[in-house]
């Protein structure tokens, strides 16, 4: 595959990850848990993969052609991030003291959000199935399987290393302000709630 083609990519899906959305809502929101950033990453990085996978082998284009099937991903994927955006915004975090070790205890399940958060979000289905495609060469050495594999993968590695540099500087700025931190988290939590909406609605008046 032609590094052309893959730097190319790179590019395009650096800005789309630098467009604010649910992802950097729920990374920052889980920001303010002291060592919440790392679980909260690999949980997108697996349900960016997932997708990843799942258009690979195919299974992306029938679920794309499929509207009731991407009307029910909707929906699900909408209403689990507003029920999060409202637990956020109802019940705000600070980060904890040295001490607390409640974040500890709830990294598997932060890592489990993550992957619902991406890999429910059916928007992220549809950009790797419209982005993706533009970037392989049905002519070239490489199967197009692998070579969207190839592309995923560079996907995911750059939302781990922006997120985690969004995370831990998040984290940085707001450690030593509980206010600060609690506000941030709200907004995330509305953040959220607008999105889960906005993807619902979207779908809704299609």
């Amino acid at each position: 595959m032609a590094v052309s083609s893959v730097a190319a990519f790179w590019a395009t899906a650096a800005l789309l990850i630098a467009v604010p959305g649910a992802d950097w809502a729920f990374v920052i929101s889980a920001a303010v848990r002291d060592r919440a950033v790392v679980p909260a990453v690999s949980g997108l990085v697996l349900g960016y993969a997932g997708i990843t996978a799942v258009v690979a082998v195919g299974v992306g284009a029938l679920v794309a052609g499929s509207p009731g099937f991407l009307t029910g991903l909707t929906l699900v994927g909408g209403l689990y991030l507003m029920w999060l955006g409202v637990k956020t915004f109802v019940h705000p975090v600070a980060p904890p003291s040295a001490s607390d070790d409640a974040s500890t205890r709830g990294s598997w399940g932060t890592l489990g959000k993550g992957v619902s958060v991406s890999g429910l979000n059916p928007k992220g289905l549809l950009i790797f199935l419209a982005l993706l495609p533009q970037f392989t060469d049905t002519d070239g050495s490489w199967p197009v399987a692998g070579q969207i594999g190839l592309l995923g993968v560079v996907f995911t590695l750059s939302c781990a290393v922006f997120y985690l540099t969004l995370g831990s500087c998040a984290r940085f700025v707001l450690a030593a302000r509980p206010s600060a931190a609690r506000a941030v988290s709200r907004f995330s939590g509305m953040a959220m709630v607008v999105i889960g909406a906005f993807l619902i609605v979207e779908r809704a008046t299609r």
